[in-house]
């Protein structure tokens, strides 16, 4: 029903705020107002407080005869209390069972000719309420009495001649029989089929709606004992889930001896009224602008109130035609306007001098599907007075350049961020406004993207309530209109629940404004002002231009955030994770990709362990950006990773992916670099397609660019790829990276290299024989401590070469490499000779050195792998024969030969004496496999090592 209290608050929130404050005071553990009385038969819960809601559901109704201490109390129009002695008292059934132990004290909520309902607390004390306590349970009630008395009739709207004859239901109400019998109009307005409304007072009570209830038991309980004519307006909620809005007029019949028996009456649907009477009045009543409303028969149905000030009363404007209801404007000139307006479909309008005032207004004539709008904007002082025109044409001069400026700085715009900026650049200086909100729709809700002019804490208070409908940003992009709010007292007026906002956020009026592209709401948007603003027609259509330009550009910028995040996922999802941690390698590695568009690239970069404690590194760039590049860069690392459990060279390597890149059309080059470091010797073997040669920093702080053999880019060369070999030392670094680190449009290769090997030098410590070195560089320790220092120099390097602010149109890679060698100690070798008796040397060999190593644990498993591979080179191979162990992350066994034939599996019949020595092997082994030498081959076997040794 609407009705409103003081303070502006619904009779519901107003009766919950008055029991919660007695509840508190007076220590209860809940509290109830119920409503009605012996007419209805029962009292129905209005509000409660501290009540769970299954015990809300208990006392939801009472019977007018029941002995719980609300009907009581109503009933008798006495103080009614049951001490909280844990005992039922004396209520019964569902009453009992819900306090039981805790008392209750219930008073009448008083009235004229009795009772509206009661009052009631829940207590734990022994005796019941006090004196004092009583008087301010009863002071309450008073109160709660003059709110449902004092609250304002709802205004009756007008009812037309065919209101009167038709779309009118009756009803009859029976005191006795507490039933209710409906016509079949009647019916239909509430939504009903047939008789399943059901007859009883609750059957009507239940499809009232929860906010009006309170208000309809009231007035009904009040015209009963008065027996005096009664009207309502109120919801009613139908079986399909609809509200309407129903006007109930009726009296009371009373019998022979002048008691109530009966009550009769009529139902009127008046949604449409009130839906005219809330959306349109409300929001058009206070437009700064005159604005009259013609229905299609040409007469006048709204006048708000700037129209009334020029024009005279509504009620004296009100169904009469405009041409004759304002003076001073010729009729004929008006009437043809209208009638053209209309015609074309097109606004229109006219200069014209109202009798009333004397001034000069415009009149806008906007036809409507339902009729005709007419705006009166004053041009009187524009008219008067030249100079303001001249100020007023200049003024509109700079809003186009600046509708210009923002035109274009949305053009360039790519980003959500970048759009946001460019309307606080552009849009709040155009208004003269100081603070915005941005807000995006993702999935049901609005997320706050942007702001400009507020504070944290506020912004976070935004971001939590945007879940609610209620809100103006919320209800702007529903109805997808904007909504214009000149002041804080409007503010307050319309969203009485929000009324700390305009102070909290230092704001004095807000235009809220929808954002729609391509006919979809995408989002919202606040432009607020720190004083306030009359929001003209101009300004207004203004707004609406710019929203449209805005939400067009962050439609735009929302896809590319979207791609460009996909992208980036892709990019990620296509480089290693994490680089491996080997006791021979220390590495850390960087991508950064093109800050300038949106697409991936293809560079990439890879860290791979191999047989024998080695280690390959390999860093590669794909030409070009974009998907297709980026998947080329996925099939290459696959194919590196492939080729490099086959052990084959990296020249070897490199004409494989050549073969795999020509393969994919002539369109498709890539660089690669492959190197391969040999911890037992401190030889690097180093292949490059096309890719920039790595950097090597000595130990002495120098840095070098070794030259190693420069062979054309994959897909446009031709095998053999030469190779070359680098000695890395203990304490050195190699330095692998893509030329998006050392070339640019405006640097070329040699100046970046330059410049990297500056950014080096500032970024290591010095060595220790400098005069200025106090720590050695101990430089890059195997595991998570030399990772550390390797990624700080990443970032280092990073940052110095390639600043945030640079817009650069390349992909990066950066790998920084460590090298460990082996200890001499870890490191034993033997030459056997091409006979039988080699195993049994072999397996000395091995007894000896594991009980050296302390793996005395692994020698008859090493014994018996050693034993296999020595007796199968005899058996098939050729010398010279060779056994050599490695300690390092795996116990390690080779056996080389100088045969380049490969061993294989094969599956052994039943009556071959041999064939299963390498099936042994895979078995007892955790890896094993052949790789070719520059003399032969070698056939290697892996082992984990013990906790200890690790």
């Amino acid at each position: 029903m609407s009705v409103q209290l003081a303070g502006g608050l619904r009779q519901y929130e107003a009766l919950r705020l008055l029991l919660g404050d007695v509840v508190e005071a007076l220590g209860a553990t809940g509290g109830m107002v119920h409503v009605g009385g012996a007419g209805i038969g029962h009292l129905y819960l209005a509000a409660s407080s501290g009540l769970s809601r299954s015990l809300a559901e208990t006392w939801r109704e009472i019977g007018w005869d029941a002995q719980a201490p609300p009907a009581l109390a109503a009933r008798d129009n006495a103080y009614v209390c049951t001490p909280g002695t844990g005992t039922p008292g004396p209520m019964g059934g569902r009453y009992c069972a819900a306090v039981v132990g805790t008392g209750m004290a219930a008073t009448p909520v008083p009235a004229p000719h009795g009772p509206l309902g009661a009052l009631s607390v829940f207590t734990a004390a022994p005796d019941g309420l006090d004196a004092k306590e009583r008087s301010l349970l009863a002071a309450t009630a008073e109160r709660i009495a003059e709110d449902l008395r004092s609250a304002p009739a709802t205004p009756r709207t007008s009812t037309t001649a065919a209101d009167k004859i038709s779309g009118i239901g009756t009803w009859q109400w029976d005191f006795a029989g507490g039933t209710v019998e409906w016509d079949k109009a009647a019916l239909t307005i509430l939504g009903v089929a047939g008789d399943t409304l059901g007859s009883t007072v609750e059957s009507w009570m239940d499809i009232v709606h929860p906010d009006d209830l309170v208000q309809v038991i009231a007035a009904s309980e009040q015209a009963i004992r008065t027996r005096r004519a009664f009207g309502l307006e109120y919801r009613v909620r139908r079986p399909d889930g609809s509200l309407r809005w129903v006007e109930s007029r009726g009296h009371v019949l009373p019998d022979d001896s002048d008691r109530p028996y009966r009550a009769i009456g009529t139902l009127r649907d008046i949604t449409d009224d009130r839906l005219a009477q809330h959306s349109v009045g409300r929001a058009l009543q206070h437009m700064s602008d005159g604005l009259l409303t013609v229905g299609k028969d040409w007469r006048i149905t709204f006048a708000n109130m700037a129209a009334e000030h020029l024009l005279g009363p509504s009620g004296e404007l009100i169904g009469r035609v405009p041409w004759k209801a304002l003076s001073g404007i010729d009729p004929r000139c008006l009437e043809a306007a209208c009638r053209r307006a209309m015609a074309e479909g097109r606004p229109t309008g006219l200069d014209a001098q109202l009798a009333a005032t004397r001034r000069w207004h415009h009149l806008r004539l906007v036809p409507i599907p339902d009729g005709l709008i007419i705006y009166f904007t004053d041009v009187h002082d524009a008219r008067q007075r030249e100079a303001e025109q001249l100020a007023a044409e200049h003024a509109a001069a700079t809003r186009t350049a600046r509708i210009g400026e923002l035109t274009g700085a949305l053009a360039v715009a790519v980003t959500t961020t970048d759009v946001v900026d460019a309307v606080a650049d552009h849009v709040l200086p155009l208004f003269g406004a100081v603070g915005l909100n941005v807000f995006t729709k993702e999935a049901e809700h609005l997320v706050l993207v942007g702001a400009v002019g507020y504070s944290k804490e506020f912004l976070d208070r935004v971001n939590g309530l945007l879940v609610q409908d209620s809100t103006p940003v919320n209800q702007s992009l529903h109805s997808r209109s904007p909504i214009f709010v000149p002041s804080q007292e409007e503010f307050l007026r319309r969203y009485p629940e929000l009324a700390d906002f305009p102070a909290e956020g230092e704001k004095q009026a807000w235009a809220f404004l929808p954002l729609i592209a391509s006919g979809q709401p995408i989002g919202a948007c606040v432009i607020s002002f720190d004083r306030p603003q009359a929001f003209t027609s101009e300004e207004r259509t203004l707004f609406t231009a710019v929203s449209g330009l805005f939400a067009q550009a962050l439609a735009r910028a929302r896809l590319y955030d979207t791609e460009h995040t996909r992208a980036q996922t892709l990019q990620r999802g296509l480089l290693p994770r994490a680089l491996p941690d080997l006791p021979t390698m220390t590495a850390a590695a960087r991508y950064l990709p093109a800050t300038a568009g949106m697409e991936i690239g293809g560079d990439w970069y890879d860290v791979i362990p191999l047989s024998g404690e080695r280690v390959a590194l390999v860093i590669g760039d794909v030409m070009g950006h974009g998907l297709a590049e980026a998947a080329t860069m996925g099939r290459l690392r696959t194919a590196v990773h492939t080729l490099a459990d086959l052990d084959l060279p990296p020249g070897e390597v490199l004409s494989h992916l050549n073969d795999t890149v020509s393969s994919l059309g002539d369109e498709f080059y890539a660089t690669c670099l492959y190197a391969v470091y040999d911890p037992t010797s401190g030889v690097c073997t180093v292949a490059s397609a096309g890719h920039p040669a790595p950097a090597v920093v000595l130990p002495d702080g120098a840095v070098r660019f070794p030259d190693v053999p420069v062979n054309p880019p994959l897909g446009a060369g031709v095998p053999p790829f030469d190779a070359g070999t680098l000695e890395l030392l203990d304490d050195s670094l190699l330095i692998l990276y893509t030329d998006g680190l050392v070339e640019s449009s405006t640097l070329d290769i040699d100046q970046g290299r330059a410049r990297l090997a500056q950014q080096l030098a500032h970024a290591l410590p010095l060595p220790p024989q400098h005069p200025a070195g106090k720590v050695f560089r101990a430089s890059w320790p195997s595991g998570r401590g030399g990772t550390g220092r390797l990624e700080r120099l990443c970032d280092a390097l990073v940052d110095n070469l390639l600043p945030a602010q640079q817009q650069t149109s390349d992909d990066t890679a950066l790998l920084i490499a460590a090298p460990h060698p082996l200890a001499p100690g870890d490191i034993a070798s033997w030459p056997l000779p091409l006979e039988p008796e080699a195993a049994g040397q072999a397996r000395g060999h091995v007894r000896d050195r594991l009980a050296a190593w302390g793996l005395d644990g692994l020698t008859a498993t090493t014994e018996l792998l050693v034993s296999e591979l020595i007796g199968n080179v005899v058996r098939h191979a050729e010398g010279p024969i060779a056994l050599r162990m490695l300690r390092g992350r795996t116990l390690v066994c080779e056996v080389s030969d100088g045969s380049s034939s490969t061993p294989r599996i094969r599956r052994a019949a039943e009556t071959d004496e041999g064939g299963r020595g390498l099936q042994l092997v895979a078995a007892l082994a955790q890896r094993w496999g052949a790789r070719y030498t520059a003399t032969g081959k070698c056939i290697w076997t892996e082992q984990p090592l013990p906790a200890r040794h690790e």
